[in-house]
Order: C-alpha cells, then sequence, then structure tokens
C-alpha cells in the first residue's frame, strides 16, 4: 500500500468529505477519488459507504483501516521524534487536553516542572469537556487527555491522578452544615447552583434526583468553582461540584463545604490514553512526572 493513498484516506474520515480531505493534502477530488478506488481495488473490499448525496460512512474493512492508519502515524511521529533528538533540536511535541477545572487548579505545577525538565518538548494544551477529549484521543489528536475516571470507556487506557468528592458549597452558617447525614431530600429544598447541562457533575446529580423521583429548582448555571461560590457568598443558592477539597478556593471564612459522597461516590481523575499507543521515552517521563505528583499510579 502507497503511503500516500493512506495518508488520503485518513484525511478523509478525519475530515469527513472528500473535498475537505483534497484540500488538506493539495490533491484535486478526482485524483483522491482515484487513491480510494485503487486502493479499494488493492484491498478488495470496499472503504466507504455513502448515505445519500454528500455523507460517507466507514465500512468494516475502513474502520480497521482507519485504525491501522493511526498506528502508523503514531510510529512515524516516533520516528521524526527520536530523529530529532538525534540532531539535537526540537525533539517532540506533545499534545493534552483537560477540562478547565483540572488545567486551572491541578496541572499547572507538574507541567511547570516538565516545561523545566524537557526544554525541547513542545506542549499543546487544549482546554476541552470531557465527552471531546475522549474522541481526540480515539483519533489520535492528542496523546494525553484527563477525565473523571467512571466515565472513561473501558477500550482506553487509565491511569489514575487525583482524587475528587462530591461536594456542596455551602454559605457560612447554613442549616445543612449542622446535618450529619445529608439526603437528596435536604438537597432540593433549596435553590441550587450547578454547572451547566452537559457536565459530569450535573448528570450525577440529576440522574439521582431523577431515581427518587423529586422536583428540584436550578437558579444559575456556573461552569466555574469560583464564580459558584461567589454567588453561594450572596445566598443566591447552593452549589454542588466534584472536585479535590485541597484547592485552595474551598477554604474560605464565608463559606463551608460538605461533602456527599453517599450519595455521589468519590471519583479519580484520570490521565488517559489509546490502549495500543506505544509510548515514547518523553510520553513516559510526562506520565511518571504528573503521576508522581499524586498518591495513585497504577494503571487499569
Amino acid at each position: 500500500m502507497e503511503w500516500q493513498k493512506l495518508i488520503g484516506f485518513y484525511n478523509i474520515v478525519k475530515l469527513g468529505s472528500f473535498t475537505k480531505a483534497s484540500e488538506a493534502i493539495f490533491r484535486t477530488q478526482p485524483a483522491l477519488s482515484l487513491q480510494i478506488k485503487s486502493l479499494e481495488n488493492e484491498l478488495g473490499c470496499k472503504l466507504f459507504e455513502r448515505i445519500g448525496k454528500r455523507e460517507i460512512k466507514l465500512t468494516l474493512a475502513g474502520e480497521k483501516l482507519f485504525q491501522y492508519c493511526v498506528k502508523m502515524l503514531d510510529q512515524e511521529k516516533q520516528l521524526m521524534e527520536e530523529l530529532n533528538r538525534i540532531k539535537g533540536s526540537i525533539v517532540a511535541h506533545l499534545r493534552i487536553a483537560a477540562p478547565f477545572f483540572s488545567l486551572y487548579y491541578l496541572l499547572l505545577p507538574p507541567l511547570e516542572v516538565f516545561k523545566k525538565q524537557f526544554p525541547n518538548i513542545e506542549i499543546t494544551i487544549l482546554d476541552r469537556p470531557a465527552h471531546s477529549i475522549i474522541k481526540m484521543i480515539r483519533e489520535g489528536d492528542i496523546e494525553f487527555g484527563f477525565s473523571i475516571a467512571s466515565i472513561v470507556p473501558k477500550d482506553l487506557a487509565i491511569f489514575p491522578w487525583e482524587e475528587i468528592e462530591s461536594l456542596l458549597i455551602l454559605p457560612k452558617g447554613h442549616p445543612l452544615t449542622k446535618k450529619k447525614n445529608i439526603d437528596i431530600k435536604d438537597i432540593i429544598s433549596y435553590p441550587l447552583i450547578l454547572p451547566p447541562m452537559g457536565f459530569v457533575a450535573r448528570k450525577k446529580l440529576e440522574e439521582k434526583f431523577i431515581e427518587e423521583g423529586v422536583n428540584y429548582r436550578i437558579v444559575m448555571e456556573s461552569s466555574n468553582i469560583d464564580l459558584t461560590i461567589n454567588y453561594v457568598k450572596k445566598g443566591f443558592g447552593i452549589g454542588f461540584v466534584i472536585a479535590s477539597k485541597k484547592i485552595p478556593i474551598l477554604n474560605q471564612k464565608e463559606i463551608e463545604i460538605k461533602n456527599i459522597n453517599h450519595i455521589i461516590p468519590r471519583d479519580i481523575i484520570a490521565i488517559i490514553a489509546r490502549k495500543d499507543k506505544v509510548l515514547t521515552s518523553y510520553e513516559k517521563d510526562f506520565l511518571n512526572l504528573v503521576q508522581n505528583f499524586n498518591k495513585f499510579s497504577k494503571k487499569r
């Protein structure tokens, strides 16, 4: 199989159309179509199914070939980076993605250390929600992602990193601060400040509300813990987050924190990667360095 044909096929899948792929690899669309037809003839099977005039879908054979292409591109990347290491230039590019919480409150210290220890590794850092991170890992767009472990599919590798808890943020002196065993009915008795739709914490809490068959009142959506705390302080409602209890922002005199791990169990922020990925030496260095900032170190 010619490498150019595989690159063309890979870009069609990534970009979702022959037109976009032909632009990306500087080929005319007819030339790219001929390449794919030649590849299909060589392999003896169809790679795409056409749905309507424009939409395309991978066949089972196409899915297998795409997985092969991702691995081959990984190996090419690793080779080029090792050659760069020999030449003494910028050795490699490391791409990671994490939600805002991890980037803002937890990741900066280990990333600073890594940057100082490995100045020839260029890091690209992306702020993305968990579902996007999982998709990017699967498609080879990033080397590592950070996500709540309980939502990561079994086909991805998990490296446990930071323990997180289910926390209510209450104004100082709130009635719930004195209650030992808070239940769902206690929580819905007050106006709620919750993360936006699609956030893991929001989904987990609302699932509990649905299980109990209760009504609840959301007065504010907040994707930022600092913002939630400011509105809790002013009496707008009580907040709910899934977070590490050790972050400094939670240690304020005007608020009190109560865990509800008995309702929504503790979880872990995990570093995730593809299970079939062969880690380069610098990727192993990154993984070890980040994990050494925390007490968890086992891979699922």
